[in-house]
Parts: structure tokens; sequence; C-alpha cells
């Protein structure tokens, strides 16, 4: 469950989940090349638009961002799949004519990409996609391989689970007082939770415990977060 170097793209880190070799992306994603699989979690397609319907001064143009995000994942890693760990649409509000065009045009682009959305929270609230896009919708846990693909950081009883709906967060401080928030992948022997995808919003902060390991995204790169114990041994140095 380590990172590992990797030439392909020196911006990831590469981790073995559940026996498989996975590309943690600084595009908050994780691609899946054996399984040519692509997936992400909490986009949250309309957010914007919810909240200026209820007469909030937030900046348009936030679902044109994300899909072309994931149309630039699309161009480089050319998946057979894209699985949306939840949330895909952020509430009935988002369903705005704008919205909708927009999605429905970058769907006529990739329509033979075979799209899987794992039921969230806010998909309960916003509704399924409309059925014209082809998006299978599914309930979690969802099995794909040896990962069940949730929404909700969970455990199973045979698969290593993929979830989002945290949209975690590390804390990494300084020398000083100095100290930054980055949107993190975190894992543990038996799952991952992915970042939030999608812009606008916001993050969790990620507590440190034994067993958690952290994969901080920042910089348009992907680094191994060390443990309490590592940090405190490189401050002593060597002995």
């Amino acid at each position: 469950m380590t990172s590992i170097p990797t030439g392909l793209n020196a911006a990831h880190a590469v981790v073995h989940w559940a026996g498989e070799r996975l590309h943690l992306l600084p595009e908050r994603a994780v691609w899946w090349p054996a399984g040519g699989t692509l997936f992400v979690a909490d986009v949250h397609l309309g957010k914007a638009a919810s909240y200026r319907a209820l007469g909030q001064p937030v900046p348009a143009g936030t679902t044109q961002h994300n899909l072309a995000r994931l149309e630039a994942l699309i161009a480089a890693h050319a998946p057979q799949r894209l699985v949306v760990l939840g949330d895909f649409l952020h509430a009935a509000s988002a369903r705005t004519p704008s919205v909708l065009a927009t999605l429905d045009a970058w769907r006529q682009r990739h329509a033979r990409l075979d799209a899987v959305l794992v039921r969230g929270n806010h998909d309960d609230r916003a509704g399924d996609p409309p059925a014209h896009l082809g998006i299978a919708v599914v309930d979690e846990p969802w099995l794909l391989g040896p990962f069940a693909c949730c929404h909700h950081p969970r455990t199973h009883p045979s698969h290593f689970v993929l979830a989002g709906h945290d949209h975690p967060v590390c804390r990494l401080q300084g020398p000083g007082r100095d100290a930054l928030r980055l949107p993190c992948f975190a894992s543990t022997p038996h799952g991952a939770t992915l970042p939030a995808f999608g812009a606008f919003t916001g993050g969790h902060a990620v507590t440190p415990a034994p067993g958690l390991a952290l994969h901080a995204i920042g910089g348009d790169r992907v680094w191994a977060v060390p443990s309490e114990a590592q940090a405190m041994a490189r401050r002593r140095g060597p002995r």
C-alpha cells in the first residue's frame, strides 16, 4: 500500500491496493490501468447554480470547469470505464437548463465511455442523471474486480473499498506556526477515500492515525505524507 517511484509521470503516486497497481492523480482521481477504469468522487455538478438560486453571489462556470477536467483525464488515459463514487449532481436545483445542456454535450463527446454512478447522499436528493445520458446508476457497494465501489467510507468483508463523501484534506505543519490544508487520498489496509473531484466543494480534515496513509495533492503533484513517527525521525536526524 506504499507509494513507489514511477517514470510514467512524476506528478502522480503509484500505490498497490488489493494487489492492484493504481495511480493517484493530482487531478483528484484514481487511474486503474489493468481495469481500464478511472475513479472520481464527489463531482457535485451544479453546486454553484444551486447557491445562485438561493441568491448567493457565487461565480458561474464551475460545471464547465469540472467537466473540462474530466475531459482532460479521459484524453490522457483513454479509460474504458468511468466510475463516479457518488454525488454527481449536487441538488435538484442544480438541474438547470444550462447545467443539463453542458452535461449532455460532454456525454455526447464521450458516448462510447462506460459510465457508472454509485449513488451518494446528494444523488438521492438531486435524482439520477437523465436516462438519455446512458449513465448506469447503482447502489453501494458495487463490486468491480477486487474493489467495492461505495460513496460512504465503510468496510467490506471481501473487497477493498473505494469511497468518497468525506472530502478528505490533510494539515501540514511548517517549521513555524504556518500550516497548509491540502486535499488528499486517505487509505487503510481495507479501503481508501478519494478527495472531492469537484471545484467549490470544501474539505474535512483527516486526523492522522496508526494504519492510515495519506497522499497529499499540491502544486500539481501527489506525494506520500510522512507519518508522525517518520516526521519525528527526520527532525532528529541520523544517529
